[in-house]
């Protein structure tokens, strides 16, 4: 026997209607901003030295950004590093940037020229100090390279910022108590031993240029121990020195050098940066290009496995960017 179903009256429909104009509104939100036209256009993107994590992080981030918005050209711009980067944002000469936070925070309390326009996109990942000399070496400690031939990387370079602030640390002053070089992670693995007594370098883990000859030789380098004590006195220091924290290089890092041993060392986080008057819907579909992409790129720069959108919106030194903060506040569970 067949029942009829009550007729459905008009503050049912109503009420039927707006549920479902509530859910569209969602879902259009949800799919919101990929429902849109992909931007288009060109970005210039500064990276740093091309045997350095954060260029081959770039290289791997305009390819996925090709994939998403094909019409967006991106120009990867190779740099000294954080320094350089950072002011290469503020000034208009990049549009976008990665860079150390502490090397954004001296930019802005130096009040150098568009401090004020920096804004943030992600923090990435974190930045190990690597301090790097032959394996025979007697250099123990930050303390034994006084008198010594250190490189302490590129002018303009985040390495450079870090370096010289460890040396002062350690009550080594960085013109006038070691012989210092310009070398990078591009040719100080190379001058290892010849030329040079130690190097610094501050990456993501690991970095090309150091697990290339640890691959090939277990005695190619050995690290140096920079511990908590020095890392406290460094904060002494003020200013962007708060961004530092005590840490441990991990020691799945360089496997064949470490032997099962983590190196206790100094870490500060990276960030996606950009200027107040970028375009906010273009900043917003780079956001989730970013964080979308965390595992294809992580796959290889294996660093980058640890972005995350619960922590990608500390962005401290700087505020986040208004379309990057549209894109967290779309995901916000």
């Amino acid at each position: 026997m067949s029942r009829t179903l009550p007729p459905i009256g008009r503050r049912g429909a109503l009420q039927g209607g707006t549920a479902a104009l509530v859910v569209l509104g969602m879902l259009l939100w949800w799919l919101r901003p990929w429902a849109e036209e992909p931007p288009s256009g060109t970005i210039t993107l500064s990276t740093g030295t091309r045997s350095g994590v954060y260029h081959k992080y770039g290289r791997l981030l305009s390819h996925e950004i090709d994939k998403n918005m094909p019409d967006l050209k991106v120009r990867l711009r190779p740099s000294a590093g954080s320094q350089e980067n950072v002011a290469d944002v503020a000034t208009g000469d990049a549009d976008f940037a990665i860079a150390a936070a502490d090397a954004v925070a001296t930019y802005k309390l130096a009040r150098d020229p568009g401090a004020d326009r920096l804004r943030g996109v992600a923090r990435l990942y974190d930045d190990y100090v690597q301090l790097v000399v032959p394996p025979d070496s007697d250099i123990r400690s930050v303390a034994d390279l006084r008198g010594k031939r250190v490189a302490i990387g590129l002018p303009d370079s985040g390495v450079r910022l870090i370096a010289n602030g460890v040396l002062k640390a350690a009550g080594i002053d960085p013109e006038q108590d070691i012989k210092p070089s310009s070398d990078g992670i591009d040719t100080g693995p190379e001058r290892l031993g010849h030329g040079l007594d130690a190097f610094f370098w501050s990456g993501g883990l690991p970095t090309d240029g150091l697990s290339r000859p640890a691959e090939k030789s277990a005695s190619a380098f050995r690290f140096v121990p920079i511990d908590a004590t020095l890392v406290a006195k460094l904060h002494d220091q003020g200013g962007a020195t708060r961004y530092y924290r005590a840490t441990k290089m991990p020691e799945s890092a360089y496997p064949t050098i470490q032997r099962g041993r983590a190196v206790p060392t100094l870490a500060v986080s990276n960030l996606l940066i950009t200027r107040s008057d970028m375009d906010p819907r273009l900043t917003e579909w780079l956001t989730r290009t970013v964080l979308d992409s965390r595992d294809l790129i992580g796959a290889t720069v294996h660093s980058a496995q640890l972005v995350d959108v619960r922590t990608a919106i500390y962005t401290d030194p700087v505020k986040l960017h208004v379309g990057a903060r549209h894109y967290y506040q779309s995901v916000k569970p």
